[in-house]
């Protein structure tokens, strides 16, 4: 069994380690402290069993990168493992199709106990948390519409949330702006926008104000 830790604080990586280490045998466990340590392992290593997956860590963006990663890894399992106890924030992961949510502030055992439900096909979040309370039924719809989004065609928005130009995307892509023009235009028809700036306004709708800077000091 193949278990990637992916989080910026070694601490906790340990803290993670350690609980694996009593959930099966023969357990193989790697870990990374930003998405491009994430995709390189991943890339190494796609047939992993799980990934424990850290939003507020180095290059994820947020949703962002869970939505890249989802994208360009569907067969690997991913549980958020989170600073955040908001019942949003563990809809919206959902919602983009993480396979369960572990609050930092979750003891051990609980921790070990949503592992295994994860490793064994099943789903796990808080079972304190109260998940069907009022929602954004908008920003549900638009997080399920984001999900369809290709790796590459999340790369694409990620960058245009950071205001880059087409031709600008293009150098970083090593793509031509006739490729980042076709990407643009499905991003808007997958996400029933007219505007680039219709998209971008989607995309940071999902993630306003609920998650930490990078290796803050709530992270």
């Amino acid at each position: 069994m193949q278990i990637l830790i992916a989080d910026d604080h070694p601490l906790f990586r340990g803290a993670l380690r350690h609980a694996l280490s009593v959930v099966a045998d023969d357990v193989e466990v790697n870990e990374a402290g930003d998405l491009q340590g994430v995709d390189g392992d991943l890339a190494r290593n796609p047939d992993t069993d799980l990934l424990l997956l850290d939003l507020a860590m180095p290059g994820m963006h947020g949703f962002a990168g869970l939505m890249y990663l989802r994208a360009q890894y569907p067969s690997v399992p991913v549980m958020v493992v989170s600073a955040s106890e908001d019942p949003g924030v563990i809809r919206r992961c959902l919602d983009l199709g993480a396979a369960g949510f572990i609050p930092k502030t979750t003891d051990a055992a609980s921790m070990r106990q949503a592992i295994r439900a994860v490793l064994d096909g099943g789903t796990w979040t808080p079972p304190d948390l109260d998940l069907a309370g009022p929602d954004d039924a908008e920003a549900r719809a638009t997080a399920r519409r984001l999900a369809t989004l290709t790796p590459q065609q999340v790369r694409v928005l990620t960058m245009l949330s950071e205001g880059l130009l087409n031709k600008q995307i293009a150098y970083e892509l090593s793509v031509s702006e006739a490729t980042v023009k076709a990407h643009v235009s499905a991003i808007l028809q997958k996400l029933g926008v007219e505007s680039r700036t219709q998209a971008v306004i989607a995309a940071a709708r999902i993630e306003a104000g609920h998650w930490p800077a990078a290796g803050g000091a709530t992270d």
